[in-house]
């Protein structure tokens, strides 16, 4: 049996020395969660990861994130309704470049080679809607 300061440990709760004694097996687990922390933190460093804390695991999104109240879903929900009003009362033509860029995630050459027509020419129809839309809201 071998003796662990607590402090060391836990030094956010244990503000003085605390022994406690503990086995062979716990101490090389607590010894082996400091190797792999030291390890950890080192890699950070070395690859210059140190900037953020999220590192696709979602610590940042989790804390930035709050949960939406239902107060803020319906007000989403009719800016949707809203929007998608906005959109199918321009032009056809413009309405359904809108649409297959936005809400279907098509290219703008992806819908002109489905219309037969030159990009540039559904990029601009794009810019008029959006300077359309910009004026209605």
């Amino acid at each position: 049996m071998k003796k662990v300061n607590l402090r060391d440990l836990y030094p956010d709760v244990y503000k003085n020395d605390h022994f406690v004694e503990v086995t062979e097996d716990v101490l090389e687990t607590i010894r082996a969660a400091e190797r792999a922390d030291a390890a950890y933190d080192r890699r950070m460093y070395r690859y210059k990861a140190h900037y953020s804390l999220d590192c696709d695991n979602g610590i940042e999104n989790a804390i930035l994130m709050k949960p939406q109240t239902p107060e803020m879903l319906l007000e989403e929900n009719q800016l949707r309704e809203q929007l998608y009003a906005a959109v199918m009362a321009l032009p056809e033509k413009q309405a359904k470049r809108i649409y297959a860029r936005y809400y279907l995630g098509m290219r703008v050459s992806e819908i002109a080679a489905a219309e037969g027509v030159d990009p540039s020419r559904v990029r601009d129809s794009i810019r008029r809607g959006l300077k359309q839309l910009a004026k209605y809201f």
